[in-house]
């Protein structure tokens, strides 16, 4: 499952927006290191077309795709030198595949801290950076004395050195341009800044027209990483009262009563699948209608073993249908029926929105 770490100063809105994602009772209180240990908690990816392929299979569960979402607790300028709680508080995002950025853009007099989220966004990426700068300047270290007597050290040497140049001016490594090379020889650092991000913007309840503007200001501040970071604004405390909403018409009618269309939350689950370049299959029928994740340019064997690793390793072969396609047809039974059912072999690249049955043999 993949992992999503939710990263900002105290008082920024993490919690809340843990809650809102996870359905989890994270404390949510106006004061710094009200989160001292981790919270952990899986958050549905909410996909209409699954919807609908339930709704045509009148399948008895309905199984979303799913991420597994970690808040730590605030950062203060001064972390990566032990302020505040300190670096603890990093140690438990180091292996996640993304980071959540929570920038604060409201005012509130009764929640201490700053309102600017260039200010907030200043913080965390120089503390993120000055915590790889510590990891990176030890491994360096190291692969400087053993190179010498190790000539194949030469590519994660040249990686370390480009590494150590950015975060020692405090920029992170996103920022940094390094090649892809050079990002993939340092994956094993599980160097925090190495990752792509996701930047929440979040505004007031009385400020939600202010939500485009405030995008892309944070936008520009991220002009020099390309396509590593995707920004996003919401309010967050709406966004986590409607999650609470059990009902999902009232939660609908909150959200479209308040101009928020489907909700920001669904736009940020979106974002960062985007972000890892991650894609989705269905399986479909009377038991249950599932949403699977795969990698974008993943083969058909590949998305049978996110089933099953019995699946890949005996594949024979995959029936294969667009959603669209077979909700026009109306069920499985009618696509296979039509001749519409493509069957596809080893090679195949699966795209986002197949539906597929996999034959296997082990």
């Amino acid at each position: 499952m993949e992992r999503f770490g939710l990263v900002g100063l105290p008082n920024a809105g993490k919690s809340s927006l843990y809650n809102a994602l996870t359905g989890g009772g994270a404390l949510a209180a106006p004061y710094a290191f009200a989160t001292k240990d981790p919270n952990i908690g899986v958050a549905k990816v909410p996909d209409e077309r699954l919807d609908q392929l339930s709704a045509m299979s009148k399948s008895k569960n309905t199984i979303n795709a799913s991420v597994e979402v970690v808040d730590i607790g605030g950062l203060v300028e001064g972390a990566s030198k032990g302020e505040g709680l300190g670096n603890k508080f990093l140690a438990n995002i180091r292996e996640v595949d993304a980071i959540v950025f929570v920038l604060r853009a409201f005012e509130d007099d009764d929640v201490p801290g700053p309102s600017d989220p260039l200010e907030h966004l200043r913080v965390v990426e120089l503390e993120l950076a000055l915590a790889d700068l510590e990891t990176v300047e030890k491994r360096l270290a190291d692969v400087e004395r053993r190179s010498k007597l190790d000539k194949g050290l030469g590519d994660e040497l040249d990686a370390l050195r480009a590494a150590n140049e950015a975060l020692s001016d405090g920029r992170p490594l996103y920022r940094a341009g390094l090649s892809d090379t050079n990002r993939e020889t340092l994956e094993p650092y599980f160097l925090l800044t190495n990752r792509r991000v996701l930047a929440v913007v979040n505004v007031g309840e009385d400020e939600l027209d202010n939500i485009p503007a405030a995008e892309q200001r944070v936008a520009d501040a991220f002009n020099d990483a390309g396509d590593n970071v995707e920004v996003i604004g919401m309010c967050v405390q709406l966004e986590a009262e409607a999650a609470a909403i059990a009902d999902p018409v009232e939660r609908a009618e909150m959200l479209e009563g308040l101009g928020l269309g489907e909700g920001a939350l669904f736009r940020m689950v979106r974002s960062a699948y985007h972000l890892l370049g991650l894609r989705t299959f269905f399986t479909t029928g009377e038991k249950e209608s599932r949403a699977w994740t795969f990698r974008d340019g993943s083969t058909a064997p590949v998305c049978a073993g996110r089933i099953h690793t019995d699946f890949q390793r005996g594949f024979i072969r995959a029936e294969v249908i667009g959603w669209e396609q077979l909700l026009e047809l109306g069920s499985w039974n009618a696509a296979k029926d039509v001749g519409k059912l493509r069957l596809e072999g080893k090679d195949y690249v699966a795209s986002d929105g197949d539906v597929m049955e996999f034959r296997f043999n082990v």
